[in-house]
Order: structure tokens, then sequence, then C-alpha cells
């Protein structure tokens, strides 16, 4: 293991406008950084057949998704040269049209960026438990399938 120690991920609620700012606005005085990618995940409204979506109450074994986060960032620092990785996820209810997910990947050049960045969502969907209860408009609920 290197230098690139987890730290908690896990936001209650949704993850402000306001600390995606703070995270981008915290690497102008990195000079070496030439690109960055980042995702944004938003809870859709989407229209079930039991109902419409109107939030996503969201759920994780936080040890397990933390030590799970820590093997993710090592192969993924491992893969790509990049210069930082920050990741935050919600947890709690999270309205639609609210952000639950924060994928920010920094590297010299663009292109380490971009597919680390890109590796990172994939493997967080697939891989940390965290489950995702959508709350209907009609005070119904179901668990969501990752997709």
């Amino acid at each position: 293991m290197n230098d690139h120690k987890i730290k908690n991920i896990f936001v209650e609620g949704a993850i402000s406008s306001q600390k995606i700012a703070e995270s981008i606005q915290s690497h102008s005085s990195k000079k070496e950084i030439g690109g960055h990618s980042i995702f944004l995940g938003q809870v859709r409204e989407d229209v079930l057949e039991a109902g419409k979506v109107i939030q996503i109450e969201y759920t994780a074994y936080v040890d397990m998704a933390l030590e799970k986060m820590q093997i993710i960032r090592e192969d993924v620092f491992s893969k790509y040269p990049l210069s930082c990785m920050h990741v935050y996820h919600s947890l709690g209810k999270v309205n639609a049209g609210e952000i639950c997910l924060f994928v920010f990947t920094s590297s010299k050049h663009r292109k380490p960026a971009i597919d680390a960045c890109a590796e990172l969502v994939e493997r967080i969907k697939q891989e940390l438990p965290i489950w995702g209860k959508e709350i209907l408009e009609n005070e119904n609920s179901q668990w969501k399938e990752n997709n």
C-alpha cells in the first residue's frame, strides 16, 4: 500500500454544490495538474410501474464499503498516473434532482483523469455495498437496481 489512504467517502444527504466547488477550488494551487475529470451522479425522477421516484434513501455497510474503496483506490492509483482522487457518496435521503455521487480525478494530462474517473464510477456502482431504496410519490418504496 502507498500513501493514498482513503478517508470517509460518505456524506449525509445530498452532496452540496458548495462541497463540489470547494473540492475543485482546492486544486488551483497544484500547478502540476493539467486535467481533471468529474462525474456527478444525480437522483432521477423515474416514472416506474409502481409510481414516480421522488427520492432515494441510501444505506451502506460502511466499514466494508470503506475497506473495499481503499482497495479500489489503490488499484486505480497503480493503474493511472493520478495526482489525486476524491469520491463522495450520499447516505440517507436524497431528493430527485440532487447530487448523490461525486467522483473527481486529477492528473498531469486529461486522458488518465478521464479514464480513471470512468473506471471509478463503474467499480463504485458494482463493488461497494451501498443500497438505494426508491421512495415513490405514493409513499411506497422499492429497492433500486444499480445500472
